[in-house]
């Protein structure tokens, strides 16, 4: 484990400030409870969706 010493971990950063992001989002929108469950869930593969649709996009 020695090689991985130095490695930088802000991609963790982003990503969690996106899942918060997007959680408070989601929830602040949904009409009822389990809208507000779907939202949780959205926000945690929102970033999936995300690069499939740029793929989809450039032709790939």
């Amino acid at each position: 484990m020695e090689k991985f010493k130095n490695y930088c971990h802000s991609g963790d950063a982003v990503y969690g400030l996106g899942l918060i992001g997007a959680a408070i989002y989601y929830i602040s929108t949904a009409n009822s409870f389990w809208m507000g469950v779907l939202g949780v869930l959205k926000a945690i593969v929102w970033p999936a969706v995300l690069v499939y649709g740029l793929l989809k996009f450039i032709g790939m």
